[in-house]
């Protein structure tokens, strides 16, 4: 006798529109309620479970993808830049993909795949972009090569990855949670005086000394942060010395900082980019177009500082003088947009 398939009903939420992540249930089915997603992102807002990429116009036009080409993609987060990128290949090439998130990228196979994209155009490793040196020993070099350094909204708005301070979650904020320590554990073991150089080297922040008294203060109580809210907390009762008039706006800015040098600390992010960048020159085949995506001012200096030193070795034949940036438009339509910047270089073509 067959089994009967139960039926499992939707999560339910209380009033007119949902407002936890996991009850919204039209915005993580994008193919079925397109109506809905585009409403949500008319008003500037990214729907659940959802990436939308950015610049791809501009970096479509830099790198000149032809037909019979063989392109990186290495990061390869919602897949929105390596479905564009395929579409130009018009079936005749390949495209590889990295991505060391495990969640997100079987996900993204499988969306990739429903459009009719499979192995025989696009393969997707689970790798991390620092080890691109590893891939071009099995693929040889690539036509192009695009990084987007910028962490997918998918995972910025999944409580469970705790990557804002706008959500309750657990405090994690690795891009692989399979591997390392979280950002929990990593705040707990760390002395005042590394928390201090982590919060002014990666964020620029301006209340490192306070902020990382206050965290040492809840070890020492034995009430060590485990949760986002708990960073957050925090991070606000540090700032409570500021005039209440600008109190609120400058515990958002510190909040995002925070966050960020956080992340960036247990992904190893700088290191990652340093290693990739290094290894670069030899992923690209003569003549090879990359273009980078930086999100914050210390990715963009160490971009812009690779490029520079290339060219004057004679790596790179040209380099971007000046940052792409995403239209006004696209930054009304994607409020995410607005930090981004883009650079780009091409490979000597005398190899």
């Amino acid at each position: 006798m067959e089994e009967q398939k139960v039926h499992k009903r939707r999560v339910r939420y209380s009033g007119t529109h949902p407002k936890r992540y996991e009850e919204k249930y039209k915005e993580h089915n994008p193919e079925k309620y397109g109506d809905t997603i585009e409403k949500v992102i008319a008003k500037g807002s990214t729907p659940a479970g959802m990436h939308i990429s950015i610049c791809v116009n501009e970096i479509l036009d830099f790198l000149q993808i032809q037909p019979g080409q063989k392109g990186l993609d290495a990061t390869l987060g919602y897949g929105g830049h390596t479905k564009a990128m395929l579409e130009c290949l018009k079936g005749q090439g390949h495209i590889y993909a990295l991505d060391v998130d495990p969640i997100e990228s079987v996900k993204t196979k499988k969306r990739l795949e429903e459009k009719g994209f499979g192995e025989d155009i696009l393969t997707i490793r689970h790798m991390n972009f620092a080890n691109i040196d590893e891939l071009v020993s099995e693929t040889g070099a690539f036509d192009f090569v695009l990084a987007d350094l910028g962490v997918s909204s998918m995972q910025i708005d999944n409580p469970e990855r705790g990557f804002t301070y706008k959500f309750e979650g657990p405090l994690d904020l690795r891009l692989n949670p399979k591997k390392g320590e979280s950002a929990a554990e990593r705040l707990n073991s760390v002395t005042e005086e590394e928390l201090i150089g982590m919060l002014e080297e990666n964020s620029d922040e301006p209340y490192a000394v306070e902020i990382a008294a206050e965290v040492m203060k809840r070890k020492r109580i034995k009430n060590p942060i485990k949760t986002t809210t708990d960073f957050k907390d925090a991070i606000e009762t540090a700032l409570s010395f500021l005039p209440e008039k600008e109190r609120k706006e400058m515990m958002k800015k510190s909040c995002q900082r925070c966050f960020q040098a956080l992340r960036i600390d247990v992904n190893s992010e700088f290191e990652v980019l340093y290693s990739f960048l290094d290894k670069l020159p030899d992923a690209l085949a003569p003549g090879g177009r990359v273009a980078i995506l930086t999100f914050h001012s210390g990715e963009d200096r160490l971009v812009k500082k690779a490029f520079k030193q290339g060219k004057k070795q004679g790596i790179y034949s040209e380099i971007a003088e000046e940052v792409i940036r995403p239209s006004a438009e696209e930054c009304n339509r994607n409020p995410r947009a607005r930090s981004t910047k883009m650079r780009w270089a091409v490979k000597n073509g005398l190899d």
